[in-house]
């Protein structure tokens, strides 16, 4: 499943609010199902750290740091996968 993130926020991923409808409406059930999980970032400019972490910290912790071979981000630009690699990284270790 690809999910676009602009189709949600537009160009500046900033909406919690968003983030929680997209992770738990489409990520979550999408995961238990086994399927892969596609983040599009295409045509996001920028997105705040806690726009990234209510849209997958939740899943992290579910479904533990493996789940990353099947959540998988797609067109980000330098800004938002610095973002995602905090994030990410800072879930794994608590």
């Amino acid at each position: 499943m690809e999910i676009k993130i602009f189709k949600f926020t537009g160009f500046f991923a900033e909406d919690k609010d968003a983030a929680q409808e997209i992770r738990i409406n489409k990520i979550i059930p999408a995961l238990k199902k086994g399927e892969k999980v596609i983040l599009n970032f295409q045509k996001v400019d920028s997105a705040t750290q806690s726009f990234v972490h209510a849209l997958i910290s939740d899943v992290l912790r579910k479904f533990g740091g493996e789940i990353l071979d099947r959540l998988l981000f797609k067109n980000c630009n330098l800004t938002i996968q610095k973002i995602v690699t905090i994030v990410t990284e800072y879930m794994q270790e608590s």
